[in-house]
């Protein structure tokens, strides 16, 4: 199998007034045929990974940048 930091994946940046995120998508959203279906789908990875995020050490040490 390829290395992921050899693979062009499709990215998206994200900003709103307070964040600014870019993500790099993995997973192949391809397999959903209905575009609804599919951002449904993108949508509630995104959530799950967010989640996922807040709960690690990685987002307190994060958060301590603002010590």
């Amino acid at each position: 199998m390829e290395d992921i930091d050899n693979i062009l994946l499709p990215e998206i940046n994200l900003e709103t007034d307070d964040i600014i995120m870019n993500i790099a998508v993995k997973k192949d959203y391809s397999t959903i045929e209905d575009l609804d279906e599919r951002k449904k789908e993108f949508i509630n990875d995104l959530k799950a990974f967010i989640e996922e995020f807040s709960q690690t050490e990685e987002s307190l040490e994060f958060m301590k940048y603002y010590d």
